[in-house]
């Protein structure tokens, strides 16, 4: 129960590794602000089966949203762990890429990791630290075509979490993300099957992973074994990058 007494906040958390991440960190002892955009009932089953938490509907792409959301959180009793983990993609070749589509992508998958850990260190900075975790990819490491937008913005999250890390160290807040490959989400299960299968022969250990998997090494990196960690990605793609 490493995290007993803290609040953490878990963007995109109805679903796929959000809510495995939710569990886990409640599971770890944490009351979590289990936030949606969509999927009201599927939300409030993760908050219910976590002692103490909530389930907050917010839209992150937006200011007002990611400020109602450390609202909560604080009613909860602070902002202890921010794990941003909500995401989008919208596949398409950079030729037909719009302004439109483009800023999509980037207003929640950039702009509200920026916004939510504002916030959230402005807290921190005032209560002795705290820990936050940005969920990317690793397209943020290697590219993978007609996914300009969303390697782009998975990409910008990484900087962004070298760079915090860096400011706010001294402050006892550290920052780190982790870099999933192919996860059993939603997501993946609407992958054509021969894109699975090509997907698979570029993974040593010839699986995808599980939620629970990229879930486990977020509660590492919130809890006090990861106290030296700082500034890192920890890449969980079954060694699809190595």
């Amino acid at each position: 129960m490493e995290l007993q007494g803290k609040v953490a906040v878990v963007t995109g958390a109805s679903r796929g590794i959000g809510r495995a991440i939710a569990v886990e960190l409640g599971r770890a002892g944490a009351r979590v602000v289990v936030n949606y955009r969509s999927g009201r009932q599927a939300a409030e089953e993760v908050a219910a089966a976590i002692p103490g938490s909530v389930a907050v509907q917010a839209d992150v792409s937006t200011a007002e949203g990611c400020e109602a959301l450390i609202a909560a959180a604080l009613e909860l009793g602070g902002v202890h762990v921010l794990v941003n983990n909500a995401g989008i993609t919208d596949d398409r070749l950079a030729l037909k890429t719009s302004d439109e589509h483009w800023r999509r992508v980037l207003s929640v998958n950039a702009d509200a990791p920026f916004r939510l850990s504002r916030l959230a260190m402005t807290w921190m900075f005032r209560n002795g630290g705290g820990a936050i975790v940005n969920v990317i990819s690793v397209a943020a490491l290697k590219g993978n075509r007609g996914q300009a937008s969303y390697a782009a913005s998975k990409g910008a999250v990484l900087a962004m979490t070298r760079v915090l890390a860096q400011e706010m160290g001294r402050r006892g807040i550290r920052v780190n993300a982790v870099a999933p490959g192919f996860v059993e989400t939603g997501m993946t299960a609407d992958l054509h099957e021969k894109v699975r299968e090509g997907a698979l022969a570029q993974i040593p250990l010839r699986r995808f992973g599980q939620p629970e998997e990229i879930a486990s090494v977020v509660r590492f990196l919130c809890g006090p074994g990861a106290s030296y960690v700082n500034g890192q990605c920890l890449v969980v793609d079954g060694g699809m990058t190595a």
